[in-house]
């Protein structure tokens, strides 16, 4: 198994490859051959990126290389523009996903799951996860991506407005210079709006069939918490008001939980706090919350009801609601899924209704046994 990551940190970094940690609870796996994904130089050959196959060892041969990226195409040696950076993002390829040439039809495509975080969110959440997909499901790739203003993607300063449809916008055309096809898209919260809107958008793009996954959210209306539940919008609003700098992540801490904030968000707040330098005595955030504010407020702008109504033929859209987390659903929003479920099935397309057992709005930490057994249903009816 190896992981493809390719971040916006340092343009001379580029993308690189790294492998699970040895202390990881997953099984042991023959590693792969390294592989380094690395932007354009202007001495590169290639017309989008650079490919380098980087053995362990040497001496070994007849090992398999192991790769997905199709978009690599000789040139006739003069200079190349950098292709734009759209996202930072990484690649978790199961063992047994082979690398080939686009040219190449006796290969074919390697079957691709895209998996998007939620507000405050990155693709790294995604990540011990991906990875156990990437065990049970070997022939299978999973891109997590880093939505605009989040994690290593807001350096990229994206162009507004920071919307639900400009946020499906940027990962289909990751996914495009990628050249990849994904068969499955999964979106856990703000991410699952993101979803239908991808498929909304990009009807001839995405391969038939297509399965969506919206975890924990609706369509249409984003219901608030109770009393003494987090909310998003406040919490944006909060850290809004702190310095941009801050001296220590327990200063932080400290001030959420002041706040009133429960010490579970507090937690993982501060793990978007990074190092502002190598002495590690100030931090700053990993994400614009100035565009997150605005993306925030499209979440709960954006209706999409609509379309996931009247689904194109052999489009399939799974809605899972976690146990605990009723103040997100109303009796109205599961009526309709109902009622979309009857409509999909005598069109052709498909809407299903799941819920989650012993889960909160945090389904993938909260339950993931339960939602690995729910989500590999896709991998199961699509295995190539």
């Amino acid at each position: 198994m190896s992981t493809v990551s390719c971040s916006t940190a340092s343009s001379s970094r580029g993308c690189g490859t790294s492998f699970p940690s040895k202390t990881s609870s997953l099984p042991a796996l023959n590693s792969p051959n390294l592989i380094r994904i690395g932007t354009n130089s202007q001495s590169d050959r290639l017309s989008s990126h650079r490919l380098t196959l980087v053995h362990e060892n040497r001496k070994a041969r007849g090992t398999t290389v192991r790769m997905a990226l199709v978009d690599e195409r000789q040139s006739t040696g003069q200079n190349v523009a950098h292709p734009p950076r759209i996202l930072a993002y990484d690649l978790v390829q199961g063992d047994l996903v082979k690398w080939r040439w686009k040219e190449d039809k006796s290969v074919p495509d390697t079957p691709t799951a895209v998996l998007l975080h939620g507000i405050l969110g990155s693709g790294k959440n995604w990540g011990t996860f991906a990875r156990r997909l990437a065990h049970e499901f070997p022939t299978w790739q999973f891109l997590l991506v880093d939505l605009r203003c989040h994690g290593d993607s807001a350096s990229l300063k994206k162009r507004g407005p920071h919307s639900v449809a400009s946020t499906a916008s940027d990962v289909l055309k990751l996914v495009g210079q990628l050249r990849l096809t994904p068969r499955v898209l999964v979106g856990h919260s703000f991410g699952g709006k993101v979803v239908l809107s991808m498929v909304e958008q990009a009807a001839k793009p995405l391969p038939r069939p297509v399965r969506a996954w919206v975890l924990d959210a609706t369509p249409g209306k984003v219901r608030a918490g109770g009393d003494g539940e987090d909310h998003p919008r406040e919490l944006i609003s909060f850290l809004r008001q702190l310095p941009k700098v801050v001296s220590s992540k327990n200063e932080v801490y400290n001030a959420l939980m002041e706040e009133g904030f429960s010490n579970d968000v507090a937690q993982w707040v501060v793990t978007n706090l990074r190092s502002t330098g190598p002495s590690s005595s100030s931090f700053s955030w990993a994400f614009d919350l100035d565009g997150i504010a605005e993306l925030y407020q499209s979440y709960e702008d954006t209706n999409l009801w609509n379309f996931v109504e009247n689904l194109p033929r052999g489009v399939h859209v799974n809605f899972l609601k976690a146990e605990r987390s009723l103040h997100r659903w109303a009796l109205e929003d599961l009526q309709r899924i109902h009622a979309a479920e009857e409509l999909a099935s005598e069109e052709g397309g498909g809407v299903e209704m799941h819920v989650l057992e012993d889960a909160g709005h945090w389904v993938h930490t909260d339950n993931p046994d339960g939602l690995f057994r729910i989500l590999s249903s896709s991998f199961q009816v699509l295995r190539p």
